[in-house]
């Protein structure tokens, strides 16, 4: 058997069947065009089979109806790209972390750090706060008053949690977020804009993971939540007393304004903007760059400028295509009817001066 975890081990990580040689050797992950001996990869989608042939990958991912291939070891899944990505894990090269409270971080006096805990230097810990267990806390974080960090988590570097707010078990937070800055809300006194208090705080349930570049508002009065295992990705802005619920994911440049609701499972597509006070039903999916001004019900699919339901906007769409040719032949018409109009004009003219004749002859 060659170097590496042998091609039936891993099968059995992902619950897959092997088409070929079990006892051959994996080293690690690779995409279809780069692998090379040693490498397994996927085919997840059919525009890459074409590649099947000529990789140099020692085994392939493919989904479980793919017929055999000659010489071609396969790791036949239900689901490809979900066992890729746990081989990913497998193979991933471990990451050593500082052990312990660094000398120069700041933590306060009254701060519980939890067993196993990592805190690097020039992280700033305040009053009130609890670090849970194996958490790590990369350079440059601050933890506001009152702060909770749940079992395992991981703050990556330059992240600020503002005061009382709360963050699960095995939270991920990827650099430069910022979470619980006050929400946007002022009031009009005369002429100027008289700033509202925020007054609430930032929930975060286990297993959400939140990209660089996030702010989430805390609320005005109870809380901004996000709800257990939701992704966020970079530079998503999450208005005031917004709550996302379960396993949702929000991709990048999404802006949510304050005091939406947004079901279970729900997915928002890139640079979707949110209207505020408004209501999206789970298992609802928003394409990228729509306008969601009303509230939206479950199960849906919508896209577009006001959102529309995908198949009315890609009816819109395809109509838009035509309007050059449709203008075209409108202006056809409209000349076709002015030369009708002026044409019935000179006969009404001819009738009359006829009549009026035949009436002079009597």
């Amino acid at each position: 058997m060659a170097d590496g975890r042998p091609l039936r081990e891993l099968a059995a990580v992902v619950g897959g069947e092997v088409v070929g040689d079990e006892d051959t050797g994996i080293r690690s992950v690779a995409s279809i065009e780069t692998a090379d001996t040693g490498d397994i990869t996927f085919v997840a989608s059919p525009k890459y089979r074409r590649l099947v042939s000529t990789t140099k990958a020692s085994a392939i991912i493919v989904a479980k109806d793919t017929e055999p291939l000659d010489g071609v070891n396969l790791l036949c899944v239900e689901n490809p790209y979900l066992a890729f990505a746990k081989l990913l894990e497998i193979f991933r090269p471990a990451v050593a972390c500082y052990e312990g409270v660094h000398p120069k971080a700041e933590i306060h006096s009254n701060a519980v750090i939890g067993a196993g805990a990592s805190i690097y230097p020039y992280v700033v810990v305040d009053d009130g706060v609890k670090i849970g267990k194996g958490v790590v806390v990369y350079p440059g974080v601050y933890l506001g008053y009152g702060v909770e960090v749940g079992d395992y988590s991981v703050i990556h570097s330059n992240v600020s949690i503002m005061e009382r707010c709360t963050i699960g078990k095995r939270v991920t937070i990827h650099s430069n977020t910022v979470i619980g800055s006050d929400g946007f809300g002022y009031v009009k006194s005369g002429e100027k804009n008289y700033k509202i208090p925020q007054i609430g705080a930032v929930v975060i349930e286990d297993e959400v993971e939140i990209g660089a570049g996030v702010t989430i508002d805390r609320a005005t009065l109870g809380t901004t939540a996000i709800g257990k295992g939701t992704k966020i990705d970079n530079l998503v802005q999450i208005g005031h007393n917004v709550e996302i619920g379960e396993n949702s994911i929000i991709v990048a440049q999404v802006g949510i304004a304050g005091s939406v609701k947004i079901g279970k499972r729900v997915t928002i597509g890139g640079q979707v903007g949110v209207a505020g006070h408004i209501e999206i039903g789970d298992d609802t999916m928003v394409g990228a760059r729509s306008g969601v001004a009303a509230s939206l019900p479950a199960g849906g699919i919508f896209t577009g400028v006001p959102a529309k339901k995908h198949t009315t906007w890609l009816r819109i769409q395809g109509a838009t295509s035509k309007l050059p040719e449709m203008a075209r032949r409108l202006r056809q018409l409209e000349e076709k009817v002015e030369d009708l109009a002026r044409s019935g004009k000179g006969s009404d003219r001819g009738d009359s001066a006829d009549s009026s004749s035949q009436q002079e002859d009597i």
